[in-house]
């Protein structure tokens, strides 16, 4: 019944000052809950603004090269007009779908 067989963490692309708080965050959400080797969908959202940071910018400050008990994937997009939507989900598919001993958080 219910659990969780992988995560979605979305950020702004255009917010710089609070991808710390946002990198924070995802530490301590994954600390605290134990996803273990659940796999980790990151969404950078408003890749459609002048200033917003790149994907490979965000990796950075998210430090998610760092993470080696989960898969995890970086997708641009743009929620206002589903760019890069279907691309993170359907990443997010095959890897729930490969990882055979992945159990439910209770």
């Amino acid at each position: 019944a219910g659990g969780c067989f992988g995560v979605v963490w979305v950020v702004d692309s255009n917010d710089r000052e609070r991808m710390d708080e946002s990198r924070g965050e995802l530490e301590r959400l994954r600390s605290d809950l134990g996803l273990g080797n659940a796999p980790l969908l990151v969404w950078a959202n408003k890749q459609d603004l002048p200033n917003s940071m790149t994907v490979s910018a965000i990796t950075e400050m998210l430090r998610l090269q760092t993470l080696r008990d989960c898969p995890w994937y970086i997708q641009g997009c743009c929620a206002t007009t589903g760019d890069g939507l279907w691309e993170g989900l359907d990443w997010l598919h095959a890897s729930t779908s490969k990882i055979k001993d992945l159990q439910p958080l209770s």
